[in-house]
């Protein structure tokens, strides 16, 4: 009630979209980050066209509901991105605007501006507490996304009260700081105010933060402007009473035809989206190299042979057996992508080096000149958003990278990615406690099976430099969900395999070691781990005994495959099974059940040298050896 005057403006008078065609590529995009009021975004879908009916008002937050409690993409036609968790949002509304900005860049010409859009995002006094809202703008204005526009729902008012006891900045000398243009003291119940704060910030040439005075529950007399409005029903005294206030005497859920009419972005959409198409059709003859490669993108289709390259590499890595880091395979896989994935886009939080997340040719985002990687500084949790919105925009393939612990700074955006079925790609290093003298601060021990525990989140730990490109093929290939990429700092040992065994890596777990007599025992690992299982593997066929070992970087993969595929790499009836990994052990008992065991990780870390930290943990072949013995025995009795 109290944005009600501000989006009637923004939606009728300046935003540039089509409601007949919600995913016209050239739409200006509407972010709401204070996304617990929800139904004002699903008003105006439902007043200017959009395919949201008034049963589906009325089913607000029902099950299976286009209006759910919190805007959700896919879910309801018009709404861009997922919101809710406070101060995402306006993160992903960072990336869209750098997405729309880099796009114009690439393919606009001379005449043919033929991406040319805004974005537009609204938020609360929550969303600019949250931290991210600092790391997001920061970087905004840095970048200098002049089509970025901040309207900033100003109500003093929070669940707990009036955030005057908690919540004193000044935000506009905030915003100035990091380098906004800041339009103060807007009145956000005067539509010519608020017509004019929006008008000016089309003109600047650096991004925009309107601060618009509004009152919470405008209208209802006893309520508005108290927290008692924030999230709890009026009741039908107070709506009564509202009713009179506003002078609104229709009927619920009643809206008279005029009110239709006047708001109806149907035939003006569809004339500028007509406007656009007619500008495309033009570029395509003064430009059809770049106007295919323009459709392929927003088409969201890869380029042929993209994938040539890695699979090179994985080739070629089989046949020389060079152990690597599989962090800088990582990197070896990033040189043959780029030019083979024009649309790849991504960057560091300030471990380039580290992550090793740059490749030869590279050019940096800047305010001034184009590129495509990102240098996002030590902001994990806004670099994930900001990646989750240039995936949802369209037309590129976003990645990030940071150490594994850190993880944890994102770890919402993360959730948030694998809700939205977005592509989007983690690299994730120094994963273990291998990682050596940073200490427990640095050494992940949980964050692995926390990733593989979220739904719709696939997961590969290579062990070597085949799996790894292997990894990256099946990340990019992903168009339904994100991909976390799990990364050694200390070199592993690149594993021998046979054609079929080759060949079977991207099934997400294979039979790496083939026992050499009747199988007694199966020894599943990952990542830098599975050189130690053959290891032990080898010290146990030397005493007769029959262990397999399998290699599975990717178990959400492995279980996507069928059933007999899985029976044939992990027999039901072998029951002596040991899973390593220097992790967190829980994720692993589903695979080796009551009567396996598995040599994991339930410590924190500590600060040595990697190979005598993971010595001091108990990964050790010896470890593995003793773990298969003694289910081998378990299994006997």
């Amino acid at each position: 009630m109290g944005l009600a005057d501000v989006g009637e403006v923004l939606w009728r008078d300046v935003l540039k979209h089509n409601p007949t065609n919600p995913a016209w590529f050239d739409r200006d995009r509407f972010v709401l980050s204070n996304g617990h009021a929800s139904m004002l975004l699903y008003a105006m879908l439902h007043l200017s066209g959009y395919a949201v009916s008034i049963d589906d008002i009325k089913r607000f937050r029902q099950l299976h509901s286009k209006t759910a409690g919190h805007p959700e993409v896919h879910e309801c036609p018009g709404v861009e991105t997922t919101t809710g968790p406070l101060g995402q949002g306006f993160a992903n509304a960072v990336g869209f605007a750098l997405a729309e900005r880099e796009l114009a860049r690439t393919f606009n010409r001379g005449g043919f501006d033929v991406i040319d859009h805004r974005t537009w995002v609204i938020v609360g006094d929550g969303c600019l507490m949250e931290g991210i809202s600092h790391e997001a703008a920061s970087l905004a204005g840095t970048l200098g996304l002049s089509k970025l526009t901040c309207i900033y729902d100003d109500n003093g008012i929070s669940i707990d009260g009036e955030t005057k006891g908690w919540f004193t900045e000044d935000v506009g000398a905030r915003f100035e700081a990091y380098g906004w243009h800041v339009i103060r003291n807007v009145d956000g119940h005067d539509p010519a105010a608020v017509g004019a704060a929006l008008a000016l910030a089309q003109q600047r040439d650096k991004p925009t933060l309107i601060r618009c005075r509004t009152i919470i529950g405008f209208g209802a007399p006893n309520k508005q402007g108290t927290a008692d409005v924030h999230g709890a029903a009026l009741g039908a005294d107070e709506v009564s009473l509202a009713r009179r206030t506003l002078n609104w005497s229709y009927a619920p859920f009643e809206v008279p035809e005029s009110i239709y009419r006047e708001w109806d972005c149907r035939v003006a959409g569809a004339k500028r989206e007509e406007s656009w198409q007619a500008l495309v059709a033009r570029y395509r003859d003064a430009f059809p190299d770049l106007a295919r490669e323009l459709d392929r993108r927003i088409a969201g289709e890869l380029p042929k042979g993209w994938s040539d390259g890695l699979d090179a590499i994985a080739r070629n890595s089989q046949d020389k057996l060079e152990d690597l880091e599989t962090r800088k395979s990582s990197q070896r896989c990033l040189n043959a992508l780029a030019p083979a994935v024009p649309e790849l886009i991504g960057g560091s939080a300030d471990l380039t080096g580290s992550n090793n997340t740059r490749w030869n040719g590279a050019k940096d985002v800047s305010s001034t000149h184009g590129g495509d990687y990102i240098n996002f500084g030590v902001r994990e949790f806004a670099m994930t958003a900001i990646t989750n919105g240039i995936g949802l925009h369209g037309g590129f393939v976003p990645f990030s990278g940071t150490f594994l612990i850190f993880m944890e700074y994102a770890r919402n955006a993360v959730r948030l990615a694998s809700l939205m079925h977005l592509r989007n790609i983690f690299v994730y290093t120094h994963d273990s406690v291998a990682l050596g003298e940073d200490g427990p601060t640095h050494q992940p021990i949980e964050q692995i099976a926390n990733l593989r525990m979220t739904p719709n989140l696939s997961l590969w730990r290579p062990c070597d430099t085949v799996e790894t490109a292997i990894a990256w093929r099946a990340a990019v290939a992903r168009s339904d969900g994100p991909t976390a990429l799990v990364l050694t700092r200390q070199k592993t040992k690149a594993q021998a395999r046979d054609k079929d065994t080759f060949a079977s890596v991207a099934r997400g777990g294979y039979v790496l070691v083939k026992e050499v007599t009747k199988l007694q025992a199966i020894v599943i690992a990952t990542g830098s781990e599975v050189a130690l299982a053959a290891a032990a593997a080898k010290t146990l066929a030397d005493d007769g005994v029959g262990v397999r070992v399998v290699s599975m970087p990717s178990a959400d993969t492995f279980l996507a495959q069928d059933d007999a595929y899985r029976e044939a790499v992990i027999p039901a009836a072998i029951r002596a099974r040991v899973a390593v990994e220097a992790a967190h052990p829980g994720y692993w008992y589903r695979f080796v059940g009551l009567d396996g065991a598995v040599v994991g990780i339930e410590r924190f870390g500590l600060s040595a040298p990697g190979p005598q930290a993971m010595e001091a943990v108990g990964m050790t072949v010896d470890h593995i050896v003793a773990a298969v013995r003694g289910c081998i025995g378990g299994a006997k009795r």
